[in-house]
């Protein structure tokens, strides 16, 4: 008996070299973004490298690129994975012409492109502009907690700090004197060895640490002694003791408990629902359409002052890209909430609608209380009126959409391509991670529309 299947032979040798444009179908998303870094303007990798041809050659900047949109597109950011797949995945392979960059150079090019990486969000926000996909008639905002690439049992008071750092000089200065005994003065010796690299590495940070609190206590003390200060002017001035309790003394106003984290300073213990995390807070601001126009990276925990610098960044990306139209409404829930955000004009005079209660409150309130109706009362502070607002039946429309917007978005990054924590160290690199996340969340967007330009 003879079957009939299809011949499977491989050790067959090719008399013509395979193409690479047989190896994923057109519409393949390796293919779209490969089309889309041609679209983009990468001068400022480019000037980076010689032009006389003198030197070791490199991989082109235009394919590295791609390589890091596809590997964030579907998830990955380790260097030593993008690695491995570069020799086993084909989509990869396509995009590196069938070479294979390693990890070190892979995570050298992303730390030496910074500041390059990052300017690629508002590259990729014009491609979605140019598509029709930005339209700021509502934009939503909202801060997400994405852990640290460290650890909350790695946070140490100013007082362990001091102490750690005295006890790593000591060391330091005893094994300098050991040397010089054994090799004399001014004499190195051998490579210091590993374990004593790493030492160092850590002394630095711990010094940036103690640094750091040292600056907080003193703000604090200052800020404190300025609350004195305004008092006792006050009752120089009415010539009668004010009210209510007497301020702390400036050191009693500091806070002992005070932690930094010594295996990343700039990252900070943030309270989330789930409990506290080591990390830092991811800004973004969304469209109806799910397009991120603005992102942001902060240390502190609280939302309150993003809401302005979050606007103003749209509006200066919105110029950016050239898109018509300023912000019609801003939705925000209550974390942005307070009297400074409500009479402090947004950027592009974009009407504010914030939630001025948590969430589950806000819902449960709207859905309770009935509309308003009639004329607004007299007398209403800024947060009674936004209040109102809100129960309005244009203002409960409007604040679903906020749910509808930024809260699935952050669920597409962080749910389904797994980017619930930073893989790098200090607040710069994990800016630039953030943007690079974010730039390849509108890249997805752009790619499932069907409308890129150069498709059409």
């Amino acid at each position: 008996m003879a079957y009939n299947f299809l011949p499977c032979d491989r050790k067959q040798a090719y008399l013509l070299p395979p193409s690479l444009a047989d190896w994923l179908p057109e519409g393949h998303l390796a293919w779209f973004i490969i089309d889309a870094v041609e679209q983009i303007d990468l001068e400022s990798f480019y000037q980076k490298y010689r032009t006389d041809g003198v030197g070791n050659s490199a991989f082109n900047p235009s394919m590295m690129v791609s390589l890091l949109f596809y590997a964030y597109c579907t998830g990955e950011r380790s260097s030593r994975r993008i690695e491995k797949f570069c020799q086993t995945d084909v989509a990869y392979k396509v995009i590196t012409a069938n070479r294979a960059p390693d990890h070190t150079t892979l995570a050298r090019f992303r730390k030496d492109n910074d500041q390059d990486l990052k300017g690629l969000f508002l590259e990729v926000l014009r491609l979605c502009a140019e598509a029709g996909l930005v339209k700021l008639g509502n934009v939503s905002l909202d801060g997400t907690k994405i852990k640290a690439n460290a650890s909350l049992a790695a946070n140490r008071t100013l007082k362990h700090l001091e102490r750690e750092v005295e006890k790593m000089l000591a060391e330091a200065a005893a094994r300098d004197a050991e040397e010089d005994e054994a090799f004399g003065p001014g004499k190195r010796g051998d490579e210091l060895p590993e374990g004593l690299r790493d030492r160092r590495g850590r002394l630095i940070r711990l010094k940036a640490c103690k640094e750091r609190l040292e600056r907080e206590k003193a703000e604090a003390r200052r800020v404190q002694q300025e609350k004195i200060d305004r008092r006792q002017a006050k009752e120089g001035a009415t010539g009668k003791k004010t009210r209510g309790r007497k301020p702390k003394s400036p050191e009693e106003g500091e806070n002992i408990e005070a932690k930094a984290n010594a295996t990343d300073p700039d990252s900070r213990i943030m309270k989330t629902r789930k409990g506290y995390v080591q990390g830092l807070n991811a800004q973004a601001a969304v469209t109806r359409e799910q397009i991120i126009v603005a992102e942001d990276v902060t240390r502190q925990a609280n939302d309150k002052q993003q809401l302005h610098p979050m606007l103003q960044q749209v509006e200066v990306n919105r110029q950016a890209v050239s898109v018509k139209g300023s912000i019609g409404v801003a939705l925000a829930d209550a974390g942005y909430c307070s009297d400074d955000n409500f009479t402090k004009v947004p950027a592009g005079e974009a009407e504010l609608l914030i939630a001025t209660q948590k969430d589950w409150k806000q819902r449960k309130a709207m859905r309770d209380q009935p509309p308003p109706r009639g004329r607004i009362p007299s007398g209403l502070s800024v947060t009674e009126l936004m209040e109102r607002k809100l129960r309005t039946r244009r203002g409960r429309e409007l604040y679903k959409l906020r749910s509808q917007t930024v809260e699935p978005v952050f669920g597409q990054i962080k749910g389904v391509r797994g980017f619930d924590s930073f893989m790098r160290r200090g607040f710069d690199a994990c800016r630039c991670e953030w943007s690079l996340i974010c730039c390849t969340h509108n890249l997805l967007k752009l790619w499932r529309s069907g409308k890129a330009c150069w498709n059409r």
